[in-house]
């Protein structure tokens, strides 16, 4: 084969190779985004040392239930599930508090992993924030950005 032959050979290959890695590739799976800002206020269901259950109402762009199970400390981790009329949501967060006494705020990231029907494939992470009132365990969260589904 000459050197011309070769180069279109590669070119040939290598336009192939994006083809496919588009057609295959997380950007093809998500037919949709939607914007991720929601605020959920939830209450106390469960407490077991120092993991809270909690539940709640959320509005925004994802309106419907969220349960959420949260483990304060120096940390708060945890994970989140919003029920809504098309399916649900999943997603687990890392957030560090600030301040002190009986209200305390705290600020991270909701990495969102799936979800069921509409949302199967959700993906997606936004910014965390909310309060903790550590007297009573209600959760205020407020979520920011962008979700792929």
């Amino acid at each position: 084969m000459s050197g011309g032959g070769k180069r279109v050979s590669a070119v040939r290959m290598a336009i192939a190779t994006v083809v496919v890695a588009a057609m295959t590739g997380p950007v093809a799976a998500w037919a949709s985004t939607i914007d991720g800002t929601d605020t959920a206020h939830l209450h106390l269901v469960h407490q077991r040392e120092t993991v809270v259950i909690e539940e709640g109402a959320a509005t925004g762009a994802l309106p419907g239930r969220m349960s959420a199970q949260l483990h304060v400390g120096s940390v708060f981790t945890g994970t989140c599930t919003i029920s809504t009329h098309g399916g649900t949501v999943t997603g687990y967060g890392r957030a560090t508090p600030h301040g002190s006494g009986r209200y305390q705020s705290f600020s991270g990231t909701l990495t969102i992993t799936g979800g069921s029907g509409r949302y199967a494939h959700a993906r997606g992470r936004t910014g965390l924030y909310g309060t903790f009132d550590r007297r009573t365990f209600a959760l205020v969260i407020q979520t920011t950005g962008r979700i792929a589904y």
